[in-house]
């Protein structure tokens, strides 16, 4: 086994969890949530409010469920759900009890989900195997599309993500690469979401206002970077460092839109007007608290 296989997985795990060499044919991709994302409270957070709705909405079938992925892979539940909540009627037995039986009852589930959704093959983050393997990563991009298809008022929290380990068989061997995959809607916040349509709406429809704006950032910048002997003139020219700074401010909390450093290195006026309108409201914040 390849010591970067081996090396992927920082903490040790269920036996079962792993898929092993023998379980990866060659030129097929799979991806393993990382042991320590799997104990992130809000990944645990998500898995308990898709049961307590599954519960709920099965109640009168007296059907209780305490895991997505040892209670999901045969298709009973999603066979009830999929009843229940969208009123299908699907030509398969209740009860599979054989691995055959099983793959045959989640093909025909699967395609009426498909169906529903309204979704390509290629677009879907899940498959017949990786449910009945108990994947719990395709289990949640599974039931996650089914809420906000036929429950779209089901609170599901955005922005929850996990970090993976995508697992592939090369002529060469297994290769892996890490990468953080969302589960549930990536979304600023409201605040992020009204400080960039402000500058958008600044560019867009008061451009005459733009250089009393600047005016009063450089202000704001010259007053803590002339302690350090430095004067700012021209922001758009003089930012330099760039990767390290949005780093270190990213790490600070500091910054909370999203940004590409690219920008500023090519001197986008808008997106340094957001970088400054940030560490601008951090400081009054803190002078406020102080």
């Amino acid at each position: 086994m390849e010591p970067d296989f081996l090396n992927a997985f920082a903490q040790p795990t269920a036996f079962n969890q792993l898929p092993f060499e023998n379980d990866i044919v060659q030129g097929e991709k799979k991806k393993v949530i990382k042991p320590t994302s799997r104990n992130d409270p809000k990944l645990e957070g998500l898995q308990v409010l898709l049961m307590d709705w599954i519960n709920s909405t099965l109640k009168q079938e007296h059907i209780i469920i305490k895991s997505l992925e040892e209670d999901l892979f045969d298709g009973l539940i999603l066979h009830h759900l999929l009843e229940k909540l969208g009123s299908l009627n699907l030509d398969v037995e209740k009860i599979a009890l054989t691995e055959n039986k099983q793959r045959q009852k989640l093909t025909v589930i699967l395609e009426a989900v498909t169906k529903c959704l309204q979704v390509e093959e290629s677009q879907l983050k899940w498959s017949i195997d990786s449910i009945l393997k108990k994947d719990l990563l395709s289990t949640l991009h599974l039931l996650i599309a089914i809420a906000k298809h036929f429950q779209p008022d089901l609170a599901i929290p955005p922005n929850i993500h996990v970090e993976v380990v995508i697992i592939e068989r090369t002529a060469k061997g297994l290769k892996t690469e890490n990468a953080v995959e969302y589960i549930t809607d990536c979304k600023e916040t409201l605040e992020d979401q009204s400080n960039t349509d402000a500058f958008d709406e600044l560019f867009t429809h008061a451009p005459d206002k733009l250089e009393a704006v600047k005016e009063v950032f450089l202000q704001f910048v010259n007053k803590h970077v002339g302690k350090l002997g430095l004067n700012v003139k021209d922001f758009e020219n003089q930012f330099h460092n760039v990767n390290l700074v949005m780093d270190l401010l990213t790490d600070e909390g500091v910054l909370n839109v999203p940004l590409n450093p690219e920008d500023i290195m090519c001197r986008d006026v808008k997106t340094i007007l957001k970088i400054l309108y940030c560490l601008y409201s951090k400081y009054k914040t803190k002078k406020r608290e102080d």
